[in-house]
C-alpha cells in the first residue's frame, strides 16, 4: 500500500465505524422507545406524610420522619427503577408561609422541585382544610402539570369519613388522579405506583438505574442524628439544632465519624447535653443504632455540641449548612 492508497483505506473505515456508531445510537433509541422516566414532587403541607410516603414508594428510608411539623428541611430525592420506568421522587418540606431565613430556604426547595416536575403529588390528610393560605393549589394548578391527588392516612379513617373528604376535595383541586393510601401500613400504593407511571412521559433513564438517591452518605448520617434529636427533646430545642458531619471515615470494617451539633443559643447547649451528659448520650446510642442499620457496619459516633448565635436567620450560616438552592 502506497501513500496515496493510505487515506483512501483510513477514509473508507473511518465512514465504517461512523455506520457503525450510528446504527448503535438507533438500537439505543429503539430500546427507549416505551420507557418512562421523569420528576415526581411530592408537595404538601407538614405532617401529611409525605416523606412516609416517599420511603414508602421507594422502598428505603431515606428521609427522617418524626411526628413533629417541618422535619424536613431539603429537598430529597429517592430514585426507583424498573426495566421500562424510572421515578425520580422529590420529597419536600412541608409547605408554610416563612417567618426567617432558614423557612425562606425550605420553601426555595419546594419551588425548585415544581420547576423541574413531571408529575405532581399533592398529598394531605384527613383532618386539613382546603385553605389555601399559602398559594400552593394556585400555583400548581397553573403549572399545567399531571396532579395525583393523595389522600393520605386512609387507615384511620371511621364509616364515610373517607369518601366524604375525597368528595370534599375535588370540589377544590382539579387532579389527573385521586388515590387513597395509608403511606404507614402501605395500603393502596400499587394504585398510587400506577397512577404516577400512568402520568410519567416517555424518556429515557436519567439516573443509572441502580443508583438509589441524589445525597451523600454524610447527609443521611446527619439526618439520623438530628431525627433522634426531633424525638428525644421538646418545643424549640429541636427547631434550633443542625447537624454537621465534620469527619466520615470508612474501612472494611467499622465507619468512623464525628458530628458536630450546632444551637443558637447558650442555654439550648446545655438543654441537648442534660445533667452529666446524658441527654446526649442517649442520642449518641440511638444514632449510632440506627447508623449500623442504615450503612451496614460497624460505626463509632462522637458528638460535640456548639453555639451558632440565631443560624436560622442569617444567610452566611445557612450557606455553610448547605441551605443552598
Amino acid at each position: 500500500m502506497d501513500v496515496y492508497t493510505l487515506p483512501v483505506v483510513v477514509f473508507h473505515l473511518l465512514g465504517t465505524i461512523y455506520q457503525l456508531l450510528l446504527t448503535k445510537c438507533y438500537l439505543c433509541k429503539m430500546s427507549e422507545k416505551g420507557h418512562k422516566a421523569g420528576f415526581v414532587s411530592i408537595i404538601g403541607k407538614p405532617n401529611v406524610g409525605k416523606s412516609t410516603l416517599m420511603n414508602q414508594m421507594v422502598g428505603e428510608r431515606l428521609s427522617i420522619i418524626t411526628s413533629k411539623a417541618q422535619t424536613t428541611r431539603h429537598r430529597i430525592m429517592g430514585i426507583l427503577s424498573g426495566e421500562d420506568f424510572q421515578i425520580i421522587y422529590s420529597d419536600t418540606p412541608g409547605v408554610i408561609l416563612p417567618q426567617y431565613e432558614l423557612q425562606q430556604s425550605m420553601m426555595k426547595f419546594v419551588h425548585s422541585s415544581l420547576e423541574d416536575a413531571d408529575v405532581i403529588l399533592y398529598v394531605t390528610d384527613l383532618y386539613e382544610k382546603a385553605d389555601d393560605d399559602t398559594g400552593l393549589l394556585e400555583k400548581i394548578s397553573k403549572l399545567g402539570l399531571p396532579i395525583v391527588f393523595i389522600l393520605n392516612k386512609s387507615d384511620l379513617a371511621k364509616g364515610t369519613q373517607l369518601m366524604d373528604k375525597m368528595e370534599y376535595w375535588k370540589e377544590h383541586i382539579q387532579a389527573s388522579s385521586y388515590v387513597t393510601v395509608s403511606a404507614l401500613n402501605g395500603e393502596n400504593i400499587d394504585a398510587l405506583f400506577k397512577a404516577i407511571v400512568d402520568n410519567l412521559p416517555e424518556h429515557p433513564a436519567y439516573f443509572p438505574k441502580d443508583m438509589l438517591t441524589d445525597k451523600p452518605e454524610k447527609f443521611f448520617a446527619a439526618e439520623i442524628i438530628r431525627e433522634k434529636i426531633f424525638r428525644n427533646y421538646k418545643k424549640e430545642v429541636p427547631y434550633s439544632c443542625e447537624v454537621v458531619i465534620e469527619s466520615f471515615h470508612e474501612d472494611e470494617k467499622i465507619i468512623r465519624m464525628r458530628a458536630e451539633i450546632y444551637v443558637e443559643r447558650k442555654s439550648q447547649k446545655g438543654i441537648l447535653i442534660g445533667k452529666g451528659g446524658a441527654a446526649l448520650k442517649k442520642v449518641g446510642i440511638e444514632s449510632r443504632k440506627d447508623l449500623e442499620t442504615f450503612f451496614a457496619k460497624q460505626v463509632h459516633l462522637e458528638t460535640f455540641v456548639k453555639v451558632a448565635d440565631s443560624w436560622r436567620k442569617k444567610e452566611r450560616n445557612l450557606k455553610g449548612f448547605g441551605y443552598t438552592n
